[in-house]
């Protein structure tokens, strides 16, 4: 029988490579337009994208996992040309572009249940899966719009770094203080939640320049917000694996657990940026 003192020394090491791989991932983001040019960023967001899809079969174990993983592999590439490739020039696309990748591409996961070898197991669960994966997907492609990601000339005012920030406190406060834990059986805990919010309001203080009390205030606000979101959905991740009992493939489970808050941070970086 396998106890909580045992599975400890795995528990810390999984949430200190999540650590790393969630730092690398923001990286990637901000650093790829200047190392690759005009398409660093799309290439950026490919490379992510691959990744979570590539690791979520593995990771959570859904039932039909080809199907799944080329739904998500289809949308990410439907995604990805919407936004960077189809968008009218000089134009902003709306998110709402996104939509008809989506609707078509629930529309084939539905036919992709129906078209599963019977006995067809654990249909909704297959079926969520999916949906939860294509909404990943496309929500990384959202770092393609203008301005989402933060100006390219200037990494250090780009609010990526305080959603990096709070994922990367997370798991690092989760690796060494997971109690109290926020759920039974959890292993992300309070401090680490409390400490994620912190670490990105500290970096949002720190990019937003002066000493004013504008600048400041709009620095609390936008790290509140930004870790605050992060943290909820750092943890939704690492909730979202421990239910799928996928955490067998570590390798795998540390990738979705660094990705998908990401595309879930995706959406808020949006509103910031057109407010």
């Amino acid at each position: 029988m396998t106890t909580a003192l045992d599975t400890r020394p795995a528990t810390r090491a999984r949430h200190v490579a999540a650590a790393v791989v969630a730092g690398a991932a923001v990286a990637l983001l901000l650093l790829a337009p200047d190392l690759l040019g005009e398409h660093g960023r799309l290439a950026a967001v490919l490379v992510l994208q691959a990744v979570l899809v590539a690791a979520w079969a593995p990771a959570t174990a859904p039932a039909g996992a080809v199907g799944v993983a080329v739904l998500g592999a289809a949308a990410a590439v439907g995604a990805d040309l919407a936004v960077g490739l189809l968008a009218p020039s000089g134009d902003r696309p709306g998110p709402g572009l996104l939509l008809a990748v989506a609707g078509p591409a629930m529309i084939a996961a539905v036919l992709h249940q129906m078209l599963r070898r019977p006995p067809r197991t654990d249909v909704v669960g297959s079926l969520g899966s999916v949906a939860l994966l294509v909404a990943a997907c496309c929500a990384l492609a959202l770092l393609l719009l203008p301005d989402v990601a933060g100006d390219d000339g200037d990494l250090s005012g780009s609010p990526l770094l305080v959603v990096g920030a709070a994922l990367v406190a997370g798991h690092l406060v989760d690796a060494v203080l997971p109690r109290p834990t926020l759920a039974a059986g959890a292993d992300r805990g309070v401090p680490g939640l409390l400490l994620a919010v912190a670490a990105g309001v500290a970096v949002a203080l720190l990019e937003s320049g002066t000493g004013e009390l504008v600048d400041v205030v709009s620095g609390v606000t936008t790290g509140l917000v930004l870790g605050l979101v992060a943290a909820l959905a750092g943890t939704a991740a690492s909730f979202v694996l421990g239910e799928a009992g996928g955490r067998g493939a570590m390798g795998a489970g540390v990738a979705v657990e660094a990705v998908l808050p990401l595309a879930v941070c995706a959406p808020v970086l949006l509103a910031l940026a057109v407010v």
